[in-house]
């Protein structure tokens, strides 16, 4: 398992470090392919609140990996990819949103508590109006209480209107491939 992970990380560093998931033509960058083959099947994320519970007691460096609800899709994991990398500048946007950093995610778990401001929570909502899943995620699981937090650190923090974190949600969507609309 140890090498599993090893070697996941490896192919993350050499995803990170290169250029479109999508290549010229609409072909996949291999290293994406190979990352999706192993995410799809090695996945440890559930939607369950003892999962979501357990997120702040997990070990550093943990990683939560795969699709809660449906089977991941290539083409449009492809796409996530690529087009995350417009918010690289922002730590808190994770740059694969079925491969997130543990620590991360229990940082934007606490987030989902804040009071935003009138303002503020105007486009909270109003980005949940906008995104596909009609708010963070598709159900109440662990995504929907970590990308809420995100989405209120991103307007409180980031000053982000509801538009762009709708469309953050919707690039964050860690579903799988049945219930990414857009």
């Amino acid at each position: 398992m140890r090498g599993m992970v090893c070697r996941a990380v490896l192919v993350l560093l050499a995803l990170v470090g290169s250029g479109s998931a999508v290549l010229s033509q609409g072909e996949i960058d291999p290293t994406v392919i190979e990352r999706f083959e192993f995410l799809s099947r090695n996945g440890n994320s559930l939607c369950s609140v003892a999962f979501m519970d357990a997120i702040p007691s997990l070990a550093p460096g943990a990683r939560l990996q795969g699709s809660c609800c449906g089977p991941m899709n290539l083409h449009r994991y492809a796409e996530q990819l690529d087009s995350l990398k417009a918010y690289a500048a922002i730590a808190d946007i994770p740059p694969d949103p079925y491969d997130v950093d543990a620590g991360l995610a229990a940082r934007l778990l606490a987030a989902y508590d804040i009071e935003l401001d009138t303002a503020g929570r105007a486009q909270y909502v109003y980005a949940s109006a906008l995104s596909d899943e009609g708010g963070p995620c598709c159900c109440e699981c662990w995504r929907w209480h970590v990308f809420g937090g995100l989405g209120k650190l991103l307007i409180r923090d980031h000053g982000f209107g509801g538009r762009e974190v709708a469309k953050v949600w919707n690039l964050v969507n860690g579903c799988g491939g049945e219930h990414a609309h857009g």
